[in-house]
Order: structure tokens, then sequence, then C-alpha cells
């Protein structure tokens, strides 16, 4: 595979990474280390993971990063792998969470930050994310936070997810002005269903429209980095069952069911599967794009990544 490098990193990353969501409620123990394990040797090295992952299945807290963590004691692979997580996600333990409460204030992040580092079992992050923004809040404090992560030795380097481009603009403009390098990715909403899909029912994320996709053009120092890019599954579900089975998604639109003959006639042409098809996508952008895949198992790990070969 042709690895990715960020500009002024040291971050050689597959063109891949492994989406950890499901850590602790899929697969664990011996079965998640199977999975991590399939990945890491198939020539992945990127783990992508968040401290509310799944907060909001009880009793756990932060299980995906315990799982991960337990992995990597077990394996000896820290010091080969980046370790990618996020903090500062709105409450997910609550009655009823509002996604719309910001946490993301020095105290807040520190608190996260902490409680990750000691469930990942490191004394380090490769790359620490701002799950989520508050806009009432400068560019500045947000940034300066980090930047004191790094001059601590917690995090390696930062980024954000779920953020506007205006925002991301304003924080490259704060950076060049104190001479800091600033966010080195960008996780947002992005996949070939993305642009004909309905609204998500939750409207805190962030869709890698026009502008962003022109600002990644102009930034390749800031990685973009799409979450959900199977699709929520969409379009293996519309293959085998049908239109029943998908009737209810986001994606379920005329222009999505354009696309869906289109990937199956490239099935068709090129014996690729589905999953192959859909990760294709991301090869074909303007500008550097490393997609996070969740998979359900070894087998597809294996799949997705043969994709990049």
């Amino acid at each position: 595979m042709n690895k990715i490098q960020i500009p002024e990193t040291d971050l050689c990353l597959a063109p891949l990474g492994m989406g950890c969501v499901s850590a602790g409620l899929k697969w664990d123990g011996l079965e998640a280390d199977i999975i991590f394990d399939a990945y890491y040797e198939a020539g992945g090295n990127l783990y992508d993971t968040a401290r509310v992952y799944s907060d909001w299945v009880k009793p756990e807290r932060g299980r995906s990063e315990r799982v991960i963590g337990d992995w990597l004691r077990r394996s000896g692979k820290r010091n080969h792998v980046v370790i990618c997580t996020k903090g500062g996600h709105p409450d997910m333990t609550v009655p009823h969470p509002d996604l719309h409460k910001s946490r993301v204030s020095p105290d807040e992040m520190r608190t996260d930050l902490e409680a990750s580092l000691k469930a990942l079992g490191t004394d380090h992050i490769d790359i620490y994310i701002y799950h989520r923004d508050d806009e009432s809040l400068p560019v500045s404090e947000l940034i300066d936070t980090m930047e004191e992560f790094v001059s601590e030795g917690k995090i390696r380097y930062y980024g954000c997810s779920n953020w506007s481009t205006k925002r991301m603009r304003e924080a490259d403009a704060y950076c060049k002005n104190k001479n800091l390098r600033g966010f080195s990715v960008n996780q947002a909403l992005y996949n070939i269903g993305e642009a004909a899909m309905n609204p998500p029912s939750d409207d805190t994320l962030k869709r890698m429209d026009e502008e962003m996709r022109r600002y990644h053009t102009e930034n390749p120092k800031n990685l973009a980095m799409p979450y959900m890019c199977n699709c929520s599954g969409f379009f293996h579900k519309l293959l085998k069952g049908g239109a029943s089975a998908v009737s209810e998604s986001e994606y379920y639109t005329p222009g999505n069911l354009e696309i869906f003959e289109n990937l199956k006639k490239t099935m068709e042409e090129t014996g690729c599967t589905m999953t192959q098809a859909v990760l294709a996508f991301f090869k074909s952008q303007p500008f550097a794009c490393l997609p996070l895949y969740g998979p359900r198992s070894k087998e597809d790990i294996q799949e997705a990544l043969k994709t990049f070969y």
C-alpha cells in the first residue's frame, strides 16, 4: 500500500484507518486481538477511537479505549502503531444526552485526555482530536489548550472533528501568526453517498461539503480523515435485502439509488466487492484522504485493505 505522509510531521499512515467504535461491543478480548492484528499484519497502522466510545451503552465508560489498551499491552505493539483518539464529546451517560452541550473547555479536555491515557495504557497520544467545537470560544483558547498538552509530552499532534471550514481557517491563521504547526487531521462525514443523502439525524456532524473539500486541496498539512466511509452499510444492505432493508436510511434517496446501480456495474466489470467499490471513491479525490473503516471481522478488514493495494 502507498502510505500517506502528513506534511511537517513524522506521521506516515496506511491509506485506511481502523475505526474502533465497535471495540468492546461487537468484539473484545481475543476476538479484538484477532481483528487488530489482522489490520496491522496487512499493513495498517492507524487505530482511531474516542473517549466517548461507547458510553451510550451502560455501564462501562471509555470501552473502546480500554479494549485497545488491553491489546497494546498484550501485543507489545504500542511503538509500532499510531493511536488517534478524541475528547470533548457531549456526555452520553446522562438520561437525556444533549449533543449541543459543549465540553471542550481546557479542564474538560484535560479530564478526557487523562482518562484516555489511563485506558490506553500509554504515556502519550499520537493524534489527539477535538471531537466537537464550541464556536462561542475563541480558537486561540482551543489551540493553546492543545499546545499545552504537546508541551507536556502527553500528545504529539492534534486535530479536529466536526468543525466548520471557517473555524479551521481561523485556527490556521492563529497558528501561522504564532508560528505553530496547528491541526494535522480533520475528521468529517464524507463518503460516496454523502452528497445525495438526507440531513443526518445528528445535526452536530459536519459534512465535507464543497468548501471543505476545497480547503483540503489548498491545505495538505491538515489531512482529511473521513468517518462513516462505508455509508453505514447502506449499499451493502440494499444489495442484500432490497429497498425494504434501507427505506428508513438517511441514504435512501434517488441520487443514491443511481449510485447503487453504478456500484453494481463496477462490481460486475472488475470483480471487486461492494466494500471495495465503495472505498475506491476515496482513491479518486483531488486531495489526500484517509478514510476510517469499522470492520465486523478479520475478513472484513482484510477485504477493505485490498482496495488500496
